[in-house]
């Protein structure tokens, strides 16, 4: 009986065909989406970084692939189609484009990407004779520059300076006489800058009298003097002072008032305008009195 009965060797056994434990959970993770996908994509990124870091980390690696990009990057933007081959400067006169030449480019041909333009045109804005300017590289390789320079409608005397100043009180440059720009009309003062669109309408409601006027001085940053020759003055309020000066006019066409002796009309009080003589007349009429009172006193 005990013959009869063989062992079995396990190789003998059949192939159990179910998988290992191991491989039942790689089979059910690469069903999942996400592994799966990370296993196909995921991998081979992993392996290129690493490699494509083993390559930068050496020096001579990196500085041959900055050295190429620096290549490629200049030929690129060397190209003929990118070169600015000249500039025009278009407004303004001598002087000013001397000014702005200075901001330009002086060497050319220049590649475009090189060229700041937005900081070229803030810089030129930055002078004082230019209101606005546009900057661009135009047809032809050219860089184009249209000024718009700013126009000059006062003189502002600022200390022992002549300021040329526009109609919004800006700065525009200065000259060093009165006589160089007798064109424009005269005002100073602390202040006088910041209400030149005020002075502006007394000079044109002056009329009659504007041959006459040699400027205007802001008086307390609050008022203006209308100053005119033979050392005249009209003294405005700082409320309404055209319609005072039309006043000063009214009454000097009715009295021909200021071709007499007056030093000074104060329309500061408009209800009670004040005439003040000069010097020599006052001096005069106190004598006149003086002798009067004296031949009364004979008599």
């Amino acid at each position: 009986m005990r013959s009869l009965i063989r062992r079995t060797s396990p190789a003998a056994l059949p192939r159990d065909p179910a998988p290992s434990r191991m491989g039942y959970r790689y089979q059910r993770m690469m069903l999942t989406p996400g592994f799966r996908g990370t296993v196909r994509i995921g991998v081979p990124i992993l392996l290129i970084v690493i490699i494509a870091g083993s390559w930068y980390s050496k020096l001579e690696n990196r500085a041959a692939l900055a050295k190429t990009i620096e290549e490629t990057k200049q030929s690129f933007q060397e190209r003929p189609q990118f070169m600015v081959q000249s500039m025009n400067v278009i407004g303004g006169d001598l002087s000013v484009l001397t000014e702005v030449a200075a901001l330009l480019p002086s060497d050319f041909p220049v590649s475009s990407f090189d060229l700041d333009l937005e900081k070229i045109r803030t810089d030129i804005e930055a002078l004082d004779p230019i209101k606005s300017a546009s900057v661009r590289v135009g047809q032809g390789g050219a860089l184009d520059v249209r000024l718009t320079p700013r126009v000059p409608v006062a003189l502002w005397r600022d200390g022992t300076l002549l300021r040329l100043i526009d109609a919004d009180g800006v700065q525009s440059g200065e000259i060093a006489a009165r006589a160089d720009r007798l064109d424009l009309p005269l005002i100073a003062g602390d202040g006088a800058e910041d209400n030149i669109a005020e002075a502006l309408r007394l000079f044109a409601a002056a009329g009659p009298l504007i041959d006459r006027v040699r400027g205007l001085v802001r008086m307390g940053e609050r008022r203006w003097d209308m100053v005119l020759d033979r050392d005249q003055r009209i003294l405005l309020p700082s409320e309404n002072p055209v319609a005072a000066l039309d006043r000063v006019i009214a009454l000097n066409d009715a009295q021909d008032m200021l071709s007499r002796d007056v030093a000074v009309v104060d329309m500061r009080n408009t209800n009670r305008p004040t005439l003040r003589m000069n010097e020599e007349a006052a001096e005069a009429l106190r004598r006149s009195t003086t002798t009067i009172s004296t031949n009364e006193a004979g008599n």
